[in-house]
């Protein structure tokens, strides 16, 4: 890790390559979370009951200014396995319906839509992207080859969790809109990792994560919906929102904003985390994202090029994350070895069948060329 690490609670002694996974927390926005969860702990009823609704309302508008939604579309999610979980689950399906999605869906969304269809008699259509690929259109093309007349709804990514692309949402959910489909973007990885205009993209639902890539504690998540969606959605948990008499806040936010007893702290830091990672390079986030981006792509050539492999799609189609297929073998012998012999986190996963592994780099702040080839190095052992 490089020396820009310190603000970081990261191991030192570990190479960390999987910010993607669960992202990571600086320590000055773990300590803005310590001083709320003290202040709350002072007093719960007037933190609770008084100001925590303004508190939130207050971080829900520098979020949605970042995010490019109206503050009146979003409300906060625990994380975007939530959001989805939100918009299937309130959605009536019947018999004969159809949900479509790819095969780069994340499992844990995918599990809600195949218990959803289980349950109504709905059809999930899983439209084939492939990969390797070489231009975008391969993914627009199965995508919109999937939509048939009973289509309800389609499930798309924004940033694939297991391949690392960025699927090209702006053209799906013009197309898609255009098919009378309505679209749920899972943005799981977004925030922070590319710019964002959901007000421009206009998809019915749009929820991703705070935790990863703007680094804010986990459990802040953030769902964006269309104003003319909001009045058939619910949260995973049913709370005093459903027959609140109030008229000053929408039935959205007083629905959302209160699922029982919890830690809101997670959301109220996000603006927190904006503004520390604002302050790392002198170009802000934009800065970062670049240098992020520009990272991963060099730490993606250092590896394909020491491996033998050819890139399993343009440069253009990345982010800060970026999978590498390294043929058959096993994926979990793997992980473990770049843990326990070389001390690399990275994670490695069969893709997208058993015995086909993947391994996936992310590039952070505190990350560095040097940490890309310590994998090359280590690869280069593991699979001799």
């Amino acid at each position: 890790m490089n020396t820009i690490a310190e603000p970081f609670l990261l191991d030192p002694d570990i190479t960390y390559l999987n910010h993607g996974a669960f992202g990571a927390c600086p320590r000055p926005v773990l300590d803005a979370q310590a001083r709320l969860r003290a202040e709350m702990e002072r007093g719960p009823v007037r933190f609770l009951n008084g100001v925590l609704e303004k508190r939130l309302d207050a971080a829900r508008a520098v979020l949605a200014a970042f995010a490019g939604a109206r503050r009146e579309d979003l409300v906060f999610v625990t994380n975007a396995t939530a959001g989805v979980n939100a918009v299937v689950r309130s959605l009536q399906f019947s018999p004969g319906d159809e949900i479509l999605t790819t095969n780069h869906a994340y499992n844990a969304c995918k599990n809600a839509i195949d218990w959803v269809a289980a349950r109504t008699g709905a059809r999930v259509v899983v439209a084939t992207v492939p990969f390797p690929l070489a231009h975008e259109d391969e993914i627009i093309d199965p995508v919109l080859g999937g939509v048939t007349a009973r289509t309800r709804l389609a499930l798309i990514d924004h940033v694939t969790s297991p391949t690392a692309l960025i699927f090209p949402v702006r053209r799906l959910v013009a197309a898609l809109e255009a098919a009378g489909v309505d679209v749920v973007i899972d943005g799981a990885h977004a925030p922070g990792m590319v710019p964002l205009d959901l007000a421009a993209l206009d998809a019915a639902y749009y929820t991703g994560n705070c935790h990863k890539w703007l680094c804010a504690p986990k459990g802040a998540g953030l769902l964006v919906t269309r104003a003319d969606r909001q009045a058939e959605l619910v949260p995973p948990v049913i709370s005093h929102g459903m027959n609140a008499p109030r008229t000053d806040r929408s039935r959205y936010h007083l629905l959302f904003d209160w699922a029982g007893t919890s830690d809101p702290s997670p959301w109220l830091c996000v603006p927190d985390a904006i503004a520390v990672l604002e302050g790392f390079l002198p170009g802000g986030i934009a800065e970062l994202r670049a240098r992020n981006h520009e990272l991963a792509v060099a730490g993606r050539r250092l590896l394909l090029e020491r491996l033998g492999i050819a890139p399993p799609c343009p440069e253009s189609l990345l982010g800060s994350i970026a999978t590498i297929p390294l043929g058959a073998g096993d994926s979990v012998a793997l992980h473990h070895a770049l843990y326990d012999r070389h001390r690399i986190e990275v994670p490695c996963f069969p893709w997208p069948t058993f015995g086909r592994r993947c391994i996936r780099i992310s590039a952070q702040i505190y990350n560095s060329i040097e940490d890309y080839a310590r994998l090359a190095d280590a690869l280069a052992v593991e699979l001799s």
